[in-house]
């Protein structure tokens, strides 16, 4: 959540609200060309628990009609990192075609003292998995998020602009509906109001 907030705002505000499935659009500059993207904040965390055939459903929702995926965990939280594999492996069955993008991201880049997760464990799970790792901070700045987002953006498009017969699969599945910039203003002026208090 805080990564895209910074993606599409260049703030950072640390106070969340668990994610609800927020879908947010943008115009990106793409080398020299404005891209339309849409993004999707789902629920990360794939565990053992009474919802969990719930949660993948959701998920698979989700998952259906994108056509990259950042999957982000916290270098201070081992849990976050073990969560990774699980969902990549639930991307490849709902995508199996290896050519979709998939980025993995150790997020908290800053907070070194508090570090569970070697950036050598994530070069070497991304390598296992076949994706680009990348070691960022969202609280420090807002550059390295972009680029993420940049570079997820160019594969994707390299994709569409490779004449694949794969392009008939955005007109057949539905995109979520409308994006909720409404709700991420919300969400701004409850953090800030909380901080002013």
């Amino acid at each position: 959540s805080a990564m895209i907030v910074r993606f599409l705002t260049k703030r950072f505000i640390g106070d969340y609200e668990p994610n609800t499935g927020n879908l947010y659009s943008r115009l990106v500059h793409l080398e020299g060309d404005h891209v339309a993207v849409q993004i999707q904040d789902t629920p990360g965390c794939i565990q053992v628990q009474e919802d969990c055939m719930q949660v993948l459903d959701s998920l698979s929702r989700c998952v259906k009609w994108a056509e990259g995926f950042l999957l982000v965990y916290s270098i201070t939280d081992y849990s976050s990192y073990q969560s990774v594999r699980p969902l990549y492996q639930h991307i490849r069955k709902v995508h199996p075609d290896a050519r979709t993008p998939v980025i993995i991201v150790g997020n908290k880049a800053d907070l070194l003292h508090a570090r569970q997760v070697q950036a050598k464990e994530g070069l070497q799970l991304a390598n296992e998995l076949g994706s680009l790792f990348l070691e960022i901070s969202t609280s420090d700045e807002s550059q390295g998020v972009c680029d993420v987002f940049q570079y997820l953006c160019k594969e994707i498009s390299k994709l569409q602009h490779a004449g694949s017969t794969d392009r008939r699969r955005s007109s057949i599945i539905p995109r979520p509906k409308s994006p909720n910039m409404q709700d991420l203003k919300r969400r701004f002026k409850q953090a800030l109001s909380s901080k002013v208090k």
